[in-house]
């Protein structure tokens, strides 16, 4: 009875923490409630079976228990049940799985209309790179990352010459317009996260990874990094700023371009 018992308390334990926690999502701030949506049944599914499975046990210790005289009943094979445990599996995990290949399918489906950024990474800075004047974002590659030229621009690609640089600062986003997020990293593995847009990817060293999203909301966001890349991985921070329109524009026109940074810093003029 004691483990029954047990079993009755965790049952009715897990529910009501999960019902009155009050530790829970962070307010969205991006497009992706489909996210948020695609958990919850995920959380709906699991949970019935965590529930189904736990009480059936503790009805199975308490109906079978011993009792004097009473002999097991030897049953090696049960084909009706074998059939209904598989084809109840099978259901559950399709209905999890479904939701959140739909999902995947929106979050790489860049909109036309979708301004390009990208994201750097290294041990243990944040950095961003936006389309100048042109619109367009220069060929970058890793293998040309200097001191002076931090994320690896081509000197000799017209495109990158107005391409706006922010090293280690704030990334500001204007609200209610779709991004195309291009990341980057240059040294090892690292994760672009932001809990209030719910999305997040992978950075892989000699690859470019992309998601997209639409911020909803103004307001000051913390970047994380949501993959383990060293002893100074927990320091790995930074900030997003969604901002209205006349705000954003205001800040754009503050930041420098890759020609002016390499001007600063003594070196020569890119080729035009």
């Amino acid at each position: 009875m004691a483990v029954v018992l047990i079993l009755v308390l965790i049952v009715v334990g897990s529910v009501l923490f999960h019902v009155l926690s009050p530790w829970w999502w962070t307010p969205i701030a991006s497009n992706w409630t489909y996210i948020d949506s695609t958990l919850v049944i995920t959380f709906w599914i699991t949970g019935i079976v965590f529930v189904a499975v736990i009480s059936f046990m503790a009805y199975c210790v308490y109906r079978f228990r011993h009792k004097p005289g009473n002999r097991a009943h030897y049953e090696p094979e049960n084909r009706r049940l074998e059939v209904m445990l598989a084809s109840g599996t099978a259901v559950g995990v399709a209905a999890m799985l479904a939701p959140g290949l739909i999902v995947w399918n929106q979050f790489i489906s860049v909109p036309a209309d979708a301004a390009s950024i990208e994201v750097v990474s290294q041990q243990w800075l944040w950095s961003f790179r936006l389309p100048g004047a042109d619109g367009k974002l220069g060929r970058a590659e890793t293998r040309d990352v200097t001191p002076e030229n931090p994320l690896g621009l081509d000197k000799n690609d017209a495109s990158g010459l107005d391409d706006i640089i922010v090293e280690g600062g704030e990334l500001h986003l204007p609200v209610g317009k779709p991004v195309h997020i291009l990341l980057r990293s240059v040294d090892v593995l690292h994760d672009f996260y932001v809990p209030e847009f719910r999305a997040k990817m992978d950075m892989i060293p000699g690859m470019v990874t992309y998601f997209w999203l639409t911020p909803t909301r103004t307001g000051t966001f913390e970047i994380l990094c949501a993959e383990l890349c060293g002893v100074g991985h927990s320091q790995m921070r930074g900030t997003v700023v969604v901002d209205n329109d006349a705000d954003y524009q205001t800040w754009l026109g503050q930041q420098q371009t890759f020609t002016q940074l390499t001007a600063s810093s003594g070196e020569p003029p890119p080729a035009n």
